[in-house]
């Protein structure tokens, strides 16, 4: 019995990682709606594994270096591969130039960063109640999502089509990824409610988002989640 409490949230974990492996498999073969169902299960799974380590108090070093790991992959390497699909169309075209190699490489600086990122996080112990820079599991929502939405609705053409702004959004959220701004995080230190303003002013406009842009509204979802952090800099502590 004490194995299974001990163990359960590694087992969560490392079922995240499974399913960030496949995803990652199907978005290389461009089967993205398998990609987004890994996601999701990623994405519970990665939630689920620190609810059971705290419930049952069975955290521990190894399950710290386990989550990150099972993070990089997930939600670190998904979300390069998802631009390195969406450069890969270019080639080494750039501005009219001919490079020496092709520009779809140049995605995974989002990977390299988020591997930063998560390095970061693992030695900072400010970050209980809020995230310095952007987190990588929102990151991954916010890329992918975006390609998603592109290829099942053809929302956000102008920016799939070309090299430059993606180029540009991979700046962006790298460098988001690692930044001092602070972000939300879904954790409540009290009940009182002037302590939550900034988690209720994200829940009631991201459910309309979603209800009104569906599949498109989830990168949006992202960008309201950053604007939101940023009006509510001063509250997140």
């Amino acid at each position: 019995m004490n194995f299974i409490k001990n163990n359960l949230a590694n087992a969560l974990t490392l079922a995240n990682l499974f399913a960030g492996c496949i995803g990652a498999i199907h978005l290389i073969l461009g089967d993205y709606q398998t990609t987004a169902i890994c996601l999701i299960l990623s994405s519970i799974f990665d939630f689920f594994d620190g609810f059971v380590a705290r419930a049952l108090k069975s955290n521990s070093n190894l399950g710290l270096q386990l989550d990150s790991l099972a993070d990089m992959v997930s939600f670190g390497l998904i979300p390069g591969l998802t631009m390195y699909k969406a450069l890969e169309p270019f080639g080494t075209e750039l501005l009219g130039l001919h490079l020496p190699f092709e520009i779809k490489y140049m995605g995974l600086l989002v990977t390299l960063f988020s591997c930063l990122r998560l390095a970061i996080f693992n030695l900072d112990e400010e970050q209980r109640y809020y995230f310095k820079g952007l987190n990588t599991p929102t990151n991954t929502v916010l890329l992918f999502g975006l390609y998603y939405a592109f290829k099942e609705t053809g929302s956000f053409s102008i920016l799939f089509e070309n090299e430059l702004l993606l180029l540009l959004l991979i700046i962006i959220t790298s460098w988001l990824l690692i930044s001092p701004i602070k972000m939300m995080a879904m954790k409540f230190k009290s009940t009182q409610l002037q302590d939550n303003y900034p988690k209720i002013v994200l829940l009631v406009g991201g459910i309309a988002i979603l209800a009104i842009f569906r599949i498109v509204g989830i990168p949006m979802l992202v960008i309201y989640y950053i604007l939101v952090s940023l009006v509510f800099q001063r509250q997140l502590k």
